[in-house]
């Protein structure tokens, strides 16, 4: 199965290149001392943990997130935080 062009990790597009390198590193073999060392889960955002809501968005709601998102170089997450941070402020 191949990715959409609209895929990104940071905002950064994921490409095929990508995705074959990250193939032949797991079939080649993880280095599981260096995998223990990296940390657990996604870094916190805050002095106590972050919770996940979920969110119903129409595909033109998605498309121009995700356009946004590519625009500013941003992930979903972020330009979804920032729209709250403007408007909850």
């Amino acid at each position: 199965m191949r990715m959409s062009s609209k895929e990104t990790i940071n905002g950064v597009p994921v490409t095929e290149e990508m995705i074959d390198e990250w193939a032949a590193e797991a079939e080649a073999g993880f280095d599981v001392d260096a995998l223990r060392k990296r940390g657990r889960g996604r870094p916190g955002r805050g002095a106590s943990a972050s919770q996940v809501i979920s969110l119903r968005l129409t595909a033109a709601e998605i498309a121009a997130l995700d356009a946004r998102a590519l625009r500013e170089g941003k992930s979903r997450s972020e330009i979804i935080r920032d729209a709250l941070h403007q408007t909850a402020a």
